[in-house]
This record gives structure tokens, C-alpha cells and sequence, in this order.
């Protein structure tokens, strides 16, 4: 693919699902949905300046679009994000239809919205100018102070390393990444039943804007679903997959 990202592709016949993540985690985020989509094409992958792809530098949602494409080479499939990865889905699915068949996007972010509070821990991020300070102070406020301090020296360092992707991916979402009215494929939005204001109404209004979208809710859960709620998340998954006519019909 000419980039230095680490993928996990089995290269096998069957469905072809794309699982991006969110800010500040990795393809392993994506581990326990990936388990229960046995019979599925599931490509994870660290996106680039994450977990193993952290030498492959920073870059913007853009950027982030570039490199799904190329991992799907050409592949026709279907592509679910969590978070900040649904905004790259969505992106993507916006300029390639021919290869994105349908996107799920679950809780994308809107900080470019009028009403979009700029006390976010992604809005702080974003503002600040120490790349290392802004993935500490986005990871403290997302696994608490005590947490991040046992973490070992090595691991902190290692996720401050990450800074400079946050940053750049926060930045580049000051903007709209992508335009609704180009998004002609199947698009199923996503929220939790728990999970905070702003992340409802963001998914209720991306489903919205984008024709045809269908929202749906996942049941108890935060924004943290891929981990809290992988059956759930998981049929999600096969709902957008059967969306973009790769498999029977599901639901939600």
C-alpha cells in the first residue's frame, strides 16, 4: 500500500468490513467486534499516527481518507467508524462509492456545528500547542488521573507520542470533512442509549443531513460501545455490511 500502516487483513473470500477507530485508540479498540464477525472480511487497522502506525506521522482526516482507500485497493466493501473514524467513513464513502458499498458511522463528532461546546475534551485538545500535553490531557479526562498514573513511564510516553494525530485529526474537524448531499450510498448513524447529550445529538444530526441515513440506538450503551457493548456493536456492524447488499438483510 506504500504507507507504513499496521493492518490486520486476512485477505480471504467473504464480505470486506472495515473497522476504523476513534481518537486515541487503535485497531486492537476494535478486537472484541472483530471476534464476533467470524464470517466477515474484517480488516482492522491502527490508524495512521496510533498505536503501530505512529511512524507513519500525523495527518488530517483527509489524509486518514487516503489511507482507507488504499487499504481497501480497490475492494468493494462496507466501513463502520467509531467516533472520529466514522467522520473518515463517511468521508471516504462521500468520494468512492464504488468501493465504500455503505458506511456506519457510531457517535461521529460535529465540533464545526453552531452548538458544538467548545469545552470538550477534544475542543480543549485541539487548542493546545504541546502535542504531548493534548494526548495526556484528552486520555485523563477519557480513563481518570489515577489510571493514567499507574499506567508505566513507557506507556505514557508511548501514548504521548500520539499527540501530534490527535491534534491534526481535531484540527482538520473544525470543518465539515465531508459534504452530506455527497454521500449516496447506505448510511446507518449510531448512538448509545447512555451516552452524553452532545454525542446523541451529533449522530441524530448527521443521520439527518445525509439522504436516506437511518439512525439507530444501541441499548445501554456510552460512547464507549465497541468495548462495553460488542454484540451490540457487532450487529451494527452486519446491519451496514447487509446495507451495502454484501450479506442477507439484518437489523440494527
Amino acid at each position: 500500500m506504500g504507507t507504513d500502516l499496521f493492518v490486520l487483513d486476512p485477505d480471504r473470500p467473504g464480505p470486506v468490513v472495515v473497522l476504523v477507530h476513534g481518537a486515541m485508540d487503535r485497531g486492537a479498540g476494535m478486537a472484541k467486534v472483530s471476534r464476533r464477525l467470524g464470517d466477515l472480511a474484517v480488516i482492522r487497522y491502527d490508524r495512521r499516527g496510533y498505536g503501530r502506525s505512529v511512524p507513519a506521522g500525523a495527518t488530517d482526516l483527509d489524509g486518514h481518507v487516503e489511507d482507507l482507500l488504499r487499504i481497501l485497493d480497490g475492494r468493494a466493501g462496507v466501513v463502520v467508524g467509531h467516533s472520529i473514524g466514522g467522520l473518515v467513513g463517511l468521508a471516504a464513502a462521500a468520494v468512492a462509492p464504488d468501493e465504500v458499498r455503505a458506511a456506519g458511522a457510531y457517535e461521529p463528532p460535529t465540533p464545526w456545528a453552531p452548538w458544538w461546546p467548545g469545552t470538550t475534551p477534544g475542543s480543549w485538545a485541539a487548542a493546545v500547542d504541546d502535542p504531548g500535553e493534548a494526548a495526556e490531557g484528552f486520555l485523563r479526562h477519557q480513563i481518570g488521573d489515577t489510571r493514567w498514573e499507574r499506567l508505566p513511564l513507557t506507556t505514557r510516553n508511548a501514548r504521548r507520542a500520539e499527540g501530534p494525530a490527535l491534534v491534526a485529526e481535531l484540527r482538520s474537524a473544525q470543518a465539515p470533512p465531508f459534504d452530506p448531499a455527497a454521500v449516496t450510498v447506505p448510511v446507518i448513524v449510531a448512538h448509545g442509549s447512555a451516552s452524553i447529550g452532545r454525542h446523541k445529538r451529533a449522530a441524530a444530526e448527521v443521520a439527518a443531513t445525509v439522504p436516506g441515513a437511518r439512525l439507530s440506538v444501541i441499548e445501554g450503551a456510552g460512547h464507549g460501545a465497541p468495548s462495553s457493548h460488542p454484540d451490540d456493536y457487532a450487529a451494527f456492524v452486519r446491519a451496514v455490511a447487509s446495507a451495502g447488499g454484501l450479506t442477507g438483510p439484518t437489523e440494527p
